[in-house]
Order: structure tokens, then sequence, then C-alpha cells
């Protein structure tokens, strides 16, 4: 074990920080090892949108299911996957068409991604919080009006940075029988009665014995509201079109 390792085993979603600014220092070490992250063919297929206008925050907090940490977090990025500044370095050297296909699509989506999770990390070490808000791809549309996103830009999720001012509990995850395999894939559904207990535990200690549900009943519920939206939105901006 290192202090890597255990900065990583121990992250949980924070929702409520402090009003402590993040600085302008943390702010370029976060950014910089974002930029440090791996990237396909050095394709770098993403941008981060810094939000510092209380009224936009307030505005995206709305759009993303009415989550009142984007507006009350000190720092507010959005992460896009981002062919346009591809497309441009593209045309420098013809009329290629450059189009958002499906592995375009995957590279700038997981270029963004693995940016993210380095800044994740990078802000966890400097002793910050983090949560993920993948509730912009609720109005997708809406918030890329917002931000001025062009063609080929699309908002994956934002990520809310601050000074946590609570101590949530670390949510369980599934065992690793139920993601680990080896040589082949394995199906192994008795993983998930045994992470239905340890959510329902959790779930339990969490709420003071007020909730009582499990990981299969939270996707269930998850599988009702599917975003089928995306795929017509995607379109619209250029992604998915062959």
């Amino acid at each position: 074990m290192n202090e890597i390792i255990t900065l990583l085993q121990n992250h949980r979603s924070i929702r409520k920080f402090t009003d402590q600014p993040v600085s302008e220092v943390q702010l370029n070490a976060i950014l910089a090892a974002a930029q440090a992250a791996s990237t396909s063919s050095n394709m770098q297929a993403y941008s981060f949108i810094h939000v510092t206008d209380k009224g936009l925050k307030s505005q995206l907090a709305a759009l993303a299911g009415n989550q009142p940490y984007v507006s009350e977090c000190p720092l507010f990025l959005v992460w896009c996957g981002d062919l346009h500044r591809y497309a441009q370095a593209v045309h420098r050297h013809g009329d290629t068409p450059v189009t958002g296909n499906a592995e375009n699509f995957i590279v700038a989506t997981v270029d963004a991604a693995l940016a993210a999770q380095n800044a994740a990390i990078a802000a966890e070490s400097l002793g910050l919080g983090v949560v993920f808000i993948g509730g912009l791809r609720n109005k997708p549309a809406e918030v890329s009006q917002l931000l001025g996103l062009p063609q080929l830009v699309y908002p994956v999720f934002g990520m809310c940075i601050g000074m946590p001012d609570q101590e949530p509990l670390q949510r369980p995850r599934l065992p690793r029988e139920a993601v680990y395999h080896e040589n082949r894939y394995t199906d192994n559904p008795v993983a998930v009665d045994v992470y239905d207990e340890s959510i329902r535990d959790y779930m339990k200690v969490r709420t003071d014995g007020k909730v009582d549900t499990t990981w299969s009943k939270e996707m269930a519920a998850k599988a009702q509201r599917p975003r089928e939206h995306m795929k017509a939105f995607l379109s619209e901006q250029g992604f998915l079109v062959e």
C-alpha cells in the first residue's frame, strides 16, 4: 500500500462544501493533472468549462435535476466530449470529412472521462472533495445552449469541487467476483444477492433506518429512466450519424 492507493480506496462523493474557495494554485494543479491523462492517439478529444457565473450555475443546477450543490460548490466544471477541435486540425490539411461516428464518439467520451478522473484524484489529494454530475444529461440540449457548445461537442457530465463539509459513509462496491474475470467472462448472479444485502445495510445506516432498498431495486428504478433523448441530441450535435 502507498498514499495514492489509500487515497483512491477512500473515495466518496461529497455533496456539501464549505465556503472556502478553491485557490488559483489548486485549480491550476487540478487542470494540469487532467491534461496529463492518457488520450487516444493524442487526440485530446475533450474540453472542460469552468462555470464561474452564479446565475449560470443556478440554471445548470436546475437542468441537472435541481441539485443544489451544483450552484453552491466553490468550483464547477463541465466535462465535454470534443471533436470540434479535431475537425479544425484535420481541415487544415484538406477537405477530409470528420464525423462523430461510433469510434470517434467513444474516443471523445473516454478521453473526457480519463481527464476528469485525473482531476478528481488531484483534487482529493489536495484535501478537496468531488462529486460527478451526470444529471446534466437530463437536459443536454439546454445545457449545450447555455454553454455555447458547437457541433461535435457534447456535455458528458459536470463535477463539483470544494472543501468537504460532510463525512459521508463510503458506499460499498460490488464484490470483486462480480466484476473480475480471468481469461473469459463468467456470470455470477449470486454476487448481486450479496451486494443487495450490503447496500441494504448501508442505506439503513445512512438514513437512520428510513430507507430500506437494495442495489438491484435501485437499478430497476433507473432502468425506467433511460434518457432516450440522448440519441437524438447526439445526432443533432454530429455524433453517431453513421
